[in-house]
């Protein structure tokens, strides 16, 4: 019953699969054979095209009246078209050769062929019709005509019976088999030629073939196992471009499988009389050589439920006694590597457990399979929920980042080294540094382990030092450093994309006598208040700096000099209220601004901060409480208030 099983599950194992390869091959001619087909077509038409352009550029500037006389000169082209014929810019038909009675004169500009070659300067094979003259099917392969100026001027059109002309000629002699066919039709679906082997197959069955046409239709071109006239076919579809027709060459599934099934039916029956040779013969064999093997099966079995340590096998069979031996050392060394593994992870365990630094192990698919106490404490996770919960617990702003990387890593075996926030369940949020190596054993990867540290007082001590740093103490201000900085990239991105930007420089006036007469803490004062009133007048995205001393600076990014001098004036008005009061009496101040606009020709921050400090010490002497503006003319600086 075995060999009589396998040799059913190979001839149906070796039906699908040449099943498989006998389409291939089929698929493979059908592919070679439309595209010789398609290749033929597009030469013809390109050469038709290429004849009405050459005809079309001999026209040009020919009389009305001799333009039967050219056509009739091109006799030659009557070998590839039914007739010529040519309109002008208005579609009626100007002569034809033959001459047809009635189609001199005939109005052609409401057809679609001429409304489509109106607006395109490229040739255009028309859709099938049917011939007034004739009454065969008939097309249209036409080409624009232009005057010396370029303008359209009509059309020179050759037109090609389907029915008895030759351009399908040699699709007559291809031979597919009983049921092949060789069909052309155009991108609408309308069919120009098909080759039938059965009388009974309409057009309509020959060309709508399931829904892979609506595929070709659209432009695409290849190979499918589809369904025609209610059978599997092999079809194959190639576009000709030139006039955008389809070629489709089909044959029935059950013609190309037809062999194979031949083949398998013959090759059946010698095997099935194989296979009772062979059953009556192994039976025998194998019947006598069992008995051992039945016994060694018996004693494994045995040692694997731990009734014994060991394989005692007597027979005559040296290859036998050989598996019994090397069997008996294989499990001794096993016993003994089991008990090594043992040791080692109790001793794995105990050192992951004590040790203070958090720790964690991934398998390769990056699942956590483990995190020690110290880990779990860290992150205020539970033990029994730890890995469920560790990605839910990153901070949202860094998951996408960190999983991105730890893709990475799973993919690369890259080293994992990433800083990010997590979310504790007691609502603290930590900043910590994992870091994870892929392990490594006999040149296979088992997985990963990591490590995870709090940097949360390094990050916050990192932080508050980049604040000190741009940063002015006493009013929380930009300082000079920070100022520049931003100053930099402001100019940097107006030389990059012309974006504009304004800077207000300005001291106070009269604050020597607040600091003389009132100490340095009144003066102190001052300038925290100045500060606070400056920052709440101009806009979030502005950057408010004290420059030092009782100097400041403004820098308004993406603002003109007509806002820029109107926000200066709420400033001078604003500061100017400011107040404070020493022993009765009270002291004020008032501003002495300049302002002027990031220019092409500014190269550095210092230019700009030069021309903002002469106009500042423009409005000084114009007696201060002043804002002077700088235009971009550098010598002219006009007083504005």
């Amino acid at each position: 019953m075995t060999w009589l099983m396998i040799v059913g599950i190979v001839l149906m194992l070796a039906w699908q699969f040449g099943e498989e390869l006998v389409d291939d091959v089929n698929l493979t001619h059908l592919r070679y054979e439309s595209q010789l087909i398609a290749d033929g077509l597009s030469e013809q038409v390109e050469q038709r095209l290429r004849a009405l352009e050459r005809l079309e550029q001999g026209l040009r500037g020919v009389e009305e009246n001799q333009l039967h006389v050219r056509l009739e000169s091109s006799q030659a082209l009557l070998e590839w078209f039914e007739g010529l014929m040519l309109t002008d810019a208005d579609g009626r038909v100007l002569a034809d050769w033959p001459i047809v009675p009635g189609r001199a004169g005939i109005e052609t500009a409401e057809t679609e062929y001429f409304r489509r070659l109106r607006h395109s300067p490229w040739p255009y094979v028309s859709r099938p019709f049917i011939g007034r003259a004739s009454g065969d099917s008939l097309v249209l392969m036409l080409v624009p005509r232009f005057d010396d100026q370029g303008s359209f001027a009509g059309m020179v059109g050759g037109m090609i019976n389907l029915t008895s002309g030759g351009l399908f000629r040699l699709l007559e002699d291809i031979r597919l088999g009983g049921g092949g066919h060789v069909s052309v039709f155009t991108a609408t679906g309308e069919p120009l030629f098909h080759l039938r082997r059965r009388s009974s197959r309409s057009d309509d069955e020959a060309f709508g073939d399931s829904g892979t046409l609506e595929l070709v239709l659209s432009g695409w071109q290849g190979e499918a196992a589809s369904v025609v006239d209610g059978e599997p076919a092999l079809v194959s579809y190639r576009q000709i471009w030139p006039a955008d027709w389809i070629v489709k060459v089909a044959i029935p599934q059950a013609q190309a499988q037809a062999p194979l099934g031949d083949f398998l039916s013959r090759l059946w029956w010698a095997w099935l009389v194989l296979a009772i040779l062979l059953l009556i013969t192994m039976r025998w064999l194998v019947r006598r050589l069992l008995r051992p093997l039945h016994r060694l099966e018996r004693q494994i079995a045995q040692v694997g439920a731990g009734e014994r340590r060991y394989l005692e096998l007597s027979t005559s069979m040296q290859e036998l006694r050989q598996v019994a031996s090397s069997f008996n050392h294989l499990e001794h060394e096993r016993l003994a590597a089991l008990e090594h593994l043992r040791d080692r992870q109790a001793f794995l365990d105990a050192v992951l457990g004590s040790t203070p630094i958090g720790m964690f192990v991934a398998d390769l698919e990056g699942r956590l399979n483990y995190l020690n106490p110290a880990l779990l404490e860290l992150l205020g996770l539970d033990a029994w929920n730890s890995t469920r919960e560790w990605w839910q617990r990153i901070h949202p702003a860094d998951q996408e980042g960190a999983r991105d990387m730890w893709r990475h890593t799973l993919a690369t075996g890259n080293d994992f080294v990433r800083q990010m926030r997590f979310l504790r369940g007691d609502g603290i949020t930590l900043w910590v540094e994992v870091h994870a190596s892929q392990v490594l054993g006999n040149e296979q990867p088992l997985g990963f382990v990591g490590m995870v540290k709090d940097i949360t007082a390094r990050r916050q001590q990192e932080a508050l030092q980049r604040w000190e740093a741009e940063h002015d103490p006493l009013t929380g201000l930009l300082n000079r450093r920070g100022f520049e900085r931003r100053l930099e990239e402001a100019l940097a991105e107006y030389s990059k994309t012309g974006t504009p930007a304004v800077l207000i420089l300005f001291d106070l006036d009269h604050f020597k006598p607040i600091n003389d007469e009132g100490g340095h803490a009144l003066g102190d004062e001052m300038l925290r208040r100045v500060a606070q009133v400056v920052a709440w007048e101009v806009r979030r995205s502005d950057h408010v700096a004290r420059q030092g001393g009782d100097e400041f600076a403004v820098l308004l990014p993406s603002c003109t000099l007509k806002q820029a001098g109107e926000i200066a004036e709420s400033l001078r008005r604003a500061v100017s209220e400011v107040t404070v009061t020493h022993e009765g009496k009270t002291y004020s101040i008032t501003l002495s601004m300049g302002v002027t606009a990031l220019q092409e020709d500014d190269e550095s921050v210092e230019t700009v901060l030069a021309r903002a400090d002469e106009a500042s010490y423009k409005a000084k002497a114009n007696g201060r409480n002043t804002v002077v503006i700088t235009t971009l003319d550098d010598d002219l600086i006009d007083s504005l208030w």
